[in-house]
């Protein structure tokens, strides 16, 4: 059976991947909606390509992309295509609410919040790959899910779940979440302080957005996961480990109470976690090239040096005190990230300005979306006024 999906961030790394496994797998899916930022010339062409009801651009107007469609789809051959089109900050949410099967969200940041609940309030399958808006949204996001209704699109998240399969949520000892370590692993802080925005976007073995990758480099992202496996799975935060694993093969592991350790290995690649999110509980045949046993090679695990890169002790506390200081955690670092590559501030500014906000915040309930956006502008005003940007 067709299954039909919404793509949230469609011009990004994870919407155009989630597209060349639709592409490869005709049989199976067919696109439903597609929704975009500002990459309008990309989306028009993905639109002509792939044909969905509903294109949804957050920038631009409705006649700027119903002409750059009508271009595309002219030149393809579908001269009488013609999709509904919705421009705005509401574009990714109604994209997300269309009737899909399944929505991949892969939008990055806070502003996948809504689009997600969204999603949920369809009963359509979430392929979660937006990890902040289960982060942020807490409470709110797991109370609108169903059992099963999420499905983690994060490689590290994708590998506990498949691991997970391997033994009963009651014999799980600990999660075991791999961290490349960024660019800068081994360095110590103080090697730190002169990092440059142009170093900090060299991640090792991905290719990711500006946020992403510099998230990555401060192991905020690796803070956020642990955030998000407590949340997903339901272990609490002593018995999420995080491990340096620079090679990357192995995404994740779940350690069984009899003393096993199950692992997920595979490419570096995000491939295997999206198309696992558009079919699960299935598996597509030859997604990704498996490991080479024929090979030698040497795979590395080292423990995580907390004072060169505390942001993920910080993400632990702010994770254990829930309520609204998540929200609080992620957008204090949007502030920050942006303002290192304008050049306003230096790398480790990044998350001691995370540190010091959090520190100021009251707390609140994560009970609503208006609770959980207000902490989320009194952060970035607070991060701003912090760092002498506003």
């Amino acid at each position: 059976m067709t299954r039909s999906v919404a793509l949230l961030g469609s011009t990004g790394s994870i919407g155009t991947q989630g597209l060349d496994v639709i592409a490869r797998n005709p049989d199976r899916f067919s696109v439903a909606a597609l929704a975009a930022g500002a990459n309008l010339d990309l989306l028009a062409q993905q639109a002509a390509r792939f044909r969905p009801a509903l294109v949804a651009a957050a920038s631009g107007t409705v006649e700027q992309v119903r002409t750059a469609i009508r271009e595309y789809a002219a030149g393809g051959g579908h001269a009488a295509y013609e999709p509904e089109i919705v421009v705005g900050e509401d574009a990714a949410e109604r994209a997300a609410g269309c009737g899909a099967d399944v929505v991949l969200n892969g939008i990055t940041g806070a502003i996948g919040l809504r689009p997600t609940l969204a999603a949920l309030a369809t009963g359509a399958r979430l392929a979660l790959a937006n990890k902040e808006s289960l982060i942020i949204g807490g409470p709110l996001v797991k109370a609108a899910a169903a059992p099963d209704q999420i499905v983690p699109v994060d490689s590290e998240h994708s590998a506990i779940a498949q691991s997970l399969r391997g033994g009963r949520s009651t014999e799980v000892r600990r999660l075991v979440v791999t961290a490349s370590g960024g660019p800068f692993r081994g360095r110590s802080r103080a090697e730190l302080r002169d990092v440059t925005p142009k170093a900090a976007l060299a991640h090792p073995n991905y290719a990711m957005g500006r946020v992403i990758t510099t998230n990555s480099a401060t192991l905020v992202n690796k803070g956020l996961e642990v955030i998000e496996a407590h949340l997903l799975f339901e272990i609490p935060f002593e018995r999420i480990d995080v491990v340096v694993h620079p090679q990357q093969w192995i995404h994740s592991m779940v350690e069984f109470h009899d003393g096993s350790t199950i692992a997920q290995m595979g490419p570096p690649r995000m491939l295997v976690p999206i198309a696992l999110g558009l079919s699960w509980p299935e598996r597509l045949v030859d997604i990704d090239e498996p490991c080479d046993w024929s090979r030698a090679q040497s795979w590395d695990f080292h423990p995580l040096d907390d004072e060169a890169f505390p942001a993920v002790r910080l993400a632990r506390q702010v994770g254990e005190a829930g309520g609204t200081y998540p929200a609080v955690y992620n957008a204090a670092n949007e502030v920050g990230v942006d303002a290192f590559h304008d050049g306003r501030i230096g790398f480790l500014d990044i998350v001691d300005t995370i540190a010091r906000v959090v520190g100021v915040h009251d707390g609140g309930s994560a009970s609503t979306v208006d609770a959980v956006l207000a902490a989320d502008a009194w952060a970035r005003a607070e991060a701003a006024r912090v760092l002498g940007i506003g």
